[in-house]
């Protein structure tokens, strides 16, 4: 069976937007993901501070690592984000994927986003289709 890393690692070599936006995989497991970036001042808007995408699409990259990591082709069906805390550039956040639930169909995953100062940034929820289609095939 295929590991979390080399699915994540598979992933990630075929994702030019988390490319670009700079993230760095730092810890995958089963149903966690934890990755982190820098936020450029391309990725502000125009109140100076960055632009909600930003926060947003670096959960989306952690809740992707994260519900993948099962085995399974897994894709996005709903998601949610709270953005508590204004992003400013040169901020350092990190994303954290926890798994909340998991049935034959569904995955269910909470991300944190937090600064350099461990500050909460943003909430994502996200719900997840399983495929039937396995990684490493």
């Amino acid at each position: 069976m295929i590991t979390p890393k080399a699915i994540v690692d598979e992933m990630y070599a075929h994702d030019t937007f988390s490319q670009w936006m700079g993230i760095t995989v730092e810890k995958i497991e089963q149903g966690f993901a934890q990755i982190s970036m820098t936020v450029k001042s391309n990725m502000l808007n125009g109140f100076g501070i960055a632009h909600g995408g930003i926060t947003y699409s670096l959960a989306d990259s952690a809740f992707a690592f994260a519900s993948n990591s099962q085995g399974r082709h897994a894709v996005s069906i709903e998601t949610s984000i709270s953005h508590t805390k204004a992003v400013n550039e040169g901020d350092q956040l990190t994303a954290i994927a926890k798994e909340d639930n998991l049935s034959n169909r569904l995955g269910i995953y909470s991300i944190t986003v937090t600064n350099q100062n461990n500050e909460v940034v943003a909430l994502f929820k996200g719900t997840v289709f399983r495929k039937d289609t396995p990684w490493g095939n």
